[in-house]
């Protein structure tokens, strides 16, 4: 039987980490929702088509191939051919990718991708709206957030210790505008479901969380 573990929560809340851990915990499958909308993002700069243009954004949709392949218990992901993994991780393609993500096709594509992941197995899955859209019907919802702030600094620690030299004040303005982007949008903002379980990651660490969602899923299963 396939269980299904959605983690909701605005950008630099931690999702991506924890879904990670909770997953190889569990011995369940990561689905990093987030990395697709970067990839296709990422498309879009690659081919320098605005966000704003919807007539080509819509016309250019089929030909951006998204998959995910796990080598060694890690998730790649893969834009027509190419491994993209580390190219999505830009402040540019998350900036992109917010943008693509409040354009109906955009969202209909990747939703109908993430929902046949899903389908016949046990899997952790984060994003904005996976437990209002991708996932409706899963047995453990967690909407996971952080005080702007927080999520700045954990974002700036990342940057720096891979040798960047990030602007904190900068990175609070981009979660800032991105929190803004994805609550106001049109099709499918980010929002708490009815039924999810609230956790403020603020003065947690990432072990506390961990557990937490690990707890409520044994709860469940």
């Amino acid at each position: 039987m396939s269980f299904q573990i959605a983690i909701d929560g605005p950008a630099g809340a931690g999702k991506s980490t924890i879904a990670r851990k909770v997953s190889a915990e569990l011995g369940f499958i990561y689905v990093d929702t987030g990395a697709m909308y970067r990839a296709m993002g990422l498309f879009f700069l690659d081919r320098k088509i605005d966000s704003r243009d919807l007539e080509k954004v819509k016309a250019s949709l089929d030909d951006a191939v998204i998959e995910l392949e796990i080598v060694d218990g890690v998730q790649h992901v893969i834009l027509n051919g190419e491994d993209v993994s580390t190219r999505i991780r830009t402040e540019e393609a998350g900036m992109m990718a917010s943008a693509v993500s409040a354009i109906g096709e955009v969202r209909e594509k990747l939703v109908s991708m993430q929902q046949q992941i899903a389908a016949s197995r046990s899997i952790v899955m984060d994003g904005r709206d996976i437990g209002t859209v991708v996932l409706p019907h899963a047995p453990l919802k967690i909407f996971l957030t952080a005080g702007v702030m927080v999520r700045a600094e954990r974002r700036y620690k990342e940057l720096l210790a891979k040798g960047q030299e990030p602007d904190l004040a900068a990175i609070a303005a981009d979660i800032e505008k991105r929190d803004h982007q994805d609550m106001t949008r049109a099709v499918s903002p980010l929002k708490q479901a009815e039924d999810a379980i609230l956790l403020d990651t603020s003065d947690m660490n990432i072990e506390e969380v961990t557990e937490a969602i690990i707890r409520l899923a044994k709860e469940r299963l």
